[in-house]
């Protein structure tokens, strides 16, 4: 799959995207980075309606590859190596958003077969 990484493109926009393929996932977007294996906090989550190029660092639109066996850890990564972008990865566990950071090296499909299986 492709996310089509462009300026004017807004944040609820590629959210949607995200969403989309991985129906139990969600993508948030920060301010601030993340330390490995630790949390974000919301007070730094950015506004969906803001667009990609207000938040970005690292003005390079394209084409982002996003794939099931790709891991939580290496998509974050990607969008912080190629746009300068904070993301974290979320999976639900019943009725609550759960940060992924326990589980930053499970697979994307991985991270949303068990949230499919936990869905009551």
């Amino acid at each position: 799959m492709e996310i089509n990484m462009s300026d004017n493109q807004s944040i609820a926009q590629v959210k949607a995207l995200f969403t989309e393929h991985f129906p139990f996932l969600k993508l948030e977007f920060y301010a601030l980075e993340h330390k490995a294996s630790e949390g974000n906090i919301d007070r730094t989550l950015f506004d969906s309606n803001k667009t990609i190029g207000d938040i970005c660092s690292k003005h390079n639109s394209g084409e982002l590859s996003l794939h099931g066996n790709q891991k939580v850890s290496a998509l974050e990564q990607a969008f912080h190596d190629q746009y300068g972008l904070n993301v974290q990865v979320f999976r639900k566990s019943n009725e609550v958003w759960l940060q992924t950071t326990a589980t930053d090296e499970w697979t994307l499909s991985e991270q949303n077969h068990t949230a499919e299986e936990h869905h009551h």
